[in-house]
């Protein structure tokens, strides 16, 4: 293992690296050989400065032999998963950069060259049924080296996964940094990390829908018997409906949220705060936030044409160190403009959006398609998209009544799902402000329009829709559903029915699906190395004793050949 001090080239077949890095790093690792093979790397372990982001310390990794190549991920404090990356060449280049605190940081890397056509037999897969089985390459044999698997599980819908290791062995190490399996809730393994494990154990994992990961992982050393694994699927509870409303008027904002609806959540009222903790609920038979516009943290916004208050609910188990449940928001909106009120409340699971409600007099809902037929919608929340690739937005009116056109007035993208900070107008009163964006005509109930996928700078990972709707009486040729791109006066006196919003979200880049962990094992995985370390101290104890006896055995044959009886020493063996 080397121990570069700030930065390296490397031009090894395969290298594993132990990083120390202190404040204020800036330290560039290449990794090029003229092998005509793909690099895959590993960052199994790191350990950043507490409390920092992305903006200020992170790992940056470069498709390419130079930092001005394409990026391929970026590793930070808060990334939910192990980082495996893979480049499209025979060159890599990865930059670790630290902010201004006093801190120790620790990275462990390692790299190998490899063919992509070179298939491993039994590794990885699609396992589809309600039950079944898998393990690991060559089981019960040793597995081979420099491995990458990964197996999707899908159940049925509404139904929820049980995974159990019955055998385990992979090599020992306290942070599982050279050979290990990772469990990821979802059928990603950029986020939703379970666990991660190593050495030897029968550890059980639980996804929390009918789509679970696993990974295997090895290196170029130490390989044992691998895995034998099993899964089951249960069903998961009838949902149960939100609940929650929200009521705006001039000077106040009411949130009101149902118990049964918190408690689905797996939450209760003494879990919840406003962006102000000070601001308390009323708990009658619902729970109830009813407080002044200026108050509770709420922020306000003003594009000049509407003001926006959002105030948001922060969903989060006390009392203890950690926790498994997923983060939890609920974000609520009043948009106030001269002639109308928008009211939006909805619901975000680890930033990705789950459900909207406009509170008002019609239902309307945005979701993403595969082509400009509009015909089959993308199910999967986050969209993963290549840079510049066409997205097909289509908005529904959920109405029996046929006379209702739909039109889509303004829509913006923000990084965040408040909308609270960066927006970039895709579309601004019917006109379209990006070069990518294309409307289509209105078409009874549906709005559509398609642009290209971007991100926004400053490493910001995903990208979410905002739009306003309106929606018109299709017997008026002379509504604003049928005026297109009209100027802000114009705008002022142009009839409609209704406005209400919609938001969907988040869009993230393909290149980001294999761009993250953290580093240290939940505390499941730290509860199952107990019982790792006590067995591995045993066969240790037993080898030292074997030694031992051996040593004595020669020691008394030696006597009769030597006067001096022969003296033995042993040194204890290192713990991993």
């Amino acid at each position: 293992v080397g121990v570069p001090r700030c930065g390296a080239s490397l031009h090894e077949l395969n290298k594993a690296l132990r990083i120390e890095l202190n404040a204020n790093a800036n330290c560039v690792w290449q990794i090029q050989r003229n092998a005509n093979q793909t690099i895959r790397l590993i960052f199994s372990y790191f350990k950043f400065a507490p409390s920092s982001s992305c903006k200020t310390e992170s790992i940056t990794i470069y498709d390419g032999p130079s930092t001005k190549s394409p990026v391929l991920g970026q590793v930070c404090n808060d990334t939910d998963a192990v980082p495996v990356l893979q480049s499209s060449s025979d060159s890599l280049t990865f930059l670790i950069t630290t902010n201004s605190v006093a801190f120790t940081r620790n990275f462990f890397v390692f790299y190998y060259f490899f063919s992509p056509e070179k298939k491993v037999e039994n590794c990885g897969g699609q396992l589809t049924g309600p039950n079944g089985t898998f393990t690991s390459p060559n089981y019960p044999k040793p597995y081979p080296e420099f491995t990458y698997c990964v197996w999707h599980i899908r159940t049925a819908k509404n139904s929820k996964i049980n995974l159990r290791f019955q055998d385990f062995f992979l090599e020992l190490d306290q942070n599982c940094q050279f050979d290990f399996a990772a469990v990821y809730d979802g059928l990603t393994t950029n986020t939703g990390l379970i666990g991660k494990v190593c050495g030897r154990a029968q550890p059980t994992f639980e996804s929390s829908s009918n789509v679970m990961t696993v990974v295997l992982s090895t290196d170029y050393a130490n390989s044992y018997r691998g895995f034998s694994a099993q899964y089951t699927s249960t069903p998961l509870p009838g949902p149960v409906e939100p609940n929650t409303f929200l009521t705006c008027s001039s000077d106040r904002m009411k949130i009101v949220l149902s118990k049964s609806y918190l408690a689905s959540l797996g939450h209760n009222e003494t879990h919840l705060q406003l962006n102000d903790p000070s601001c308390h609920p009323v708990v009658t038979g619902s729970v109830i936030f009813s407080f002044p516009l200026a108050s509770c943290g709420t922020t306000k916004k003003d594009d000049g044409q509407s003001i926006t208050y959002t105030n948001i609910i922060s969903l989060s188990a006390t009392g203890g160190i950690i926790t498994r449940q997923k983060s939890i928001q609920i974000i609520a909106k009043c948009k106030m403009e001269n002639n109308s009120t928008v009211e939006a409340i909805y619901i975000t699971k680890n930033n990705i959006i789950q459900n909207t409600t406009s509170v008002g007099r019609y239902n309307v809902s945005i979701s993403f398609y595969d082509s400009d037929s509009f015909s089959k919608p993308v199910l999967q929340s986050p969209y993963y998209v290549d840079l510049n690739q066409t997205l097909f937005a289509q908005v529904s009116l959920h109405s029996s009544d046929p006379n209702l056109l739909v039109f889509v007035d303004t829509c913006i993208a923000s990084p965040q799902p408040d909308f609270g900070s960066l927006t970039y107008d895709l579309i601004r009163s019917g006109c379209n402000k990006d070069d990518t964006v294309v409307t289509y005509p209105p078409l009874e109930h549906y709005g559509r329009f398609k642009f290209n996928a971007f991100r926004f700078l400053q490493s910001f990972p995903s990208v979410y829709l905002q739009c306003d709707i309106l929606i018109c009486d299709s017997n008026n040729a002379n509504s604003r559903c049928t005026e297109g791109c009209i100027s802000r006066q114009k705008r002022a006196i142009s009839s409609y029915m209704w406005k209400t919003n919609t938001i969907v979200g988040p869009i993230r880049l393909k290149r980001d699906l294999r761009s993250a962990d953290h580093s240290e094992s939940l505390a499941k995985a730290d509860a199952e190395e107990t019982p790792n370390l006590q067995q591995y101290s045993f066969y240790t104890l037993s080898f030292v004793v074997l030694i031992s006896n051996i040593i004595i055995v020669v020691a008394v044959i030696l006597k009769y050949h030597i006067k001096c009886q022969a003296g033995y020493g042993y040194q204890k063996i290192q713990s991993s």
